[in-house]
């Protein structure tokens, strides 16, 4: 397949863990190209090592500036160029956007090949509703900040996945047990290697399992859609403090009503005691 590519860009999907899971196009792709944009050349050349091809490999992470994404752009000009990332699907949580944008309005083919996902795979494998989900990336690192963001998704009617890493599991899982309170919860990780694990509960219940088997590797969080679970247990006080941060009370009111579904003015009033 050498010299057989046209130019332009090909978004190439990766393994998250199994590296059977490359795909014939990819490894053809991969082999073919001109040079092969990766987040961290490393990583990327060891993949490249265990299939047998040797290839130009450039740096293109979030920290690439414009001139990277200019040297970049005039390559697949006229050379085919592929963009990877560490593992998985790139542009979903990783860099890549700015690159696929501009590639686009330059003109340049831009081709996608399909791959392995982490946030899929965890929504095949939760049981939870999945004729519709959303995903919404990483949680906050700051507690307010991540309640904020649950309470401003807790209304929306699908199953809710994020990213999220092993030392933070156990705060997001009880932001989602304060904010969605009666939510079923699953924590799937490991995904594709040996220990994969895919368990489900509620927030406490998982809590607890992984305080006394601490987990690692990287994990998919998928909370269940809205159903009957009450909303007087909700932390109103918490969810009102988050939203005040970055809103004045009435408009803080109106976000904590519309998540929740409580009234309006009595919000207003209690996100003006706060104030």
């Amino acid at each position: 397949m050498e010299n057989s590519l046209s130019p332009g860009l090909y978004i190439v999907a990766t393994p998250i863990g199994n590296l059977g899971d490359i795909t014939v196009r990819a490894v053809e792709t991969l082999r073919g190209v001109s040079a092969v944009a990766c987040e961290d050349t490393r990583v990327t050349g060891k993949l490249l090592h265990h299939l047998g091809i040797k290839q130009k490999l450039i740096r293109y992470d979030d920290h690439a500036g414009e001139g990277d994404r200019e040297r970049l752009l005039a390559l697949m000009e006229s050379a085919p160029v592929a963009l990877v990332s560490d593992a998985g699907t790139p542009l979903i949580s990783d860099p890549g956007y700015r690159l696929v944008r501009t590639a686009r309005e330059r003109g340049i083919t831009v081709t996608s090949l399909p791959g392995a996902n982490a946030a899929v795979m965890a929504m095949t494998l939760s049981g939870l509703p999945n004729d519709r989900f959303l995903f919404a990336g990483f949680l906050p690192n700051k507690a307010k900040a991540r309640e904020g963001v649950l309470a401003e998704l807790s209304k929306i009617p699908a199953t809710l996945i994020f990213y999220e890493t092993a030392p933070r599991l156990e705060d997001s899982l009880t932001a989602i047990d304060s904010v969605l309170p009666g939510r079923e919860v699953a924590v799937a990780r490991e995904l594709t290697k040996k220990f994969e694990e895919c368990r489900s509960g509620s927030p406490q219940d998982l809590i607890a399992h992984y305080t006394a088997h601490p987990p690692k590797g990287e994990i998919v969080l998928l909370i269940a859609p809205p159903g009957d679970e009450p909303m007087g247990d909700v932390d109103v006080d918490a969810l009102l403090r988050a939203a005040l941060e970055e809103a004045k009370p009435s408009q803080a009111a109106a976000s904590v009503a519309k998540a929740t579904g409580l009234d309006r003015k009595t919000l207003y009033a209690r996100a003006l005691e706060l104030k």
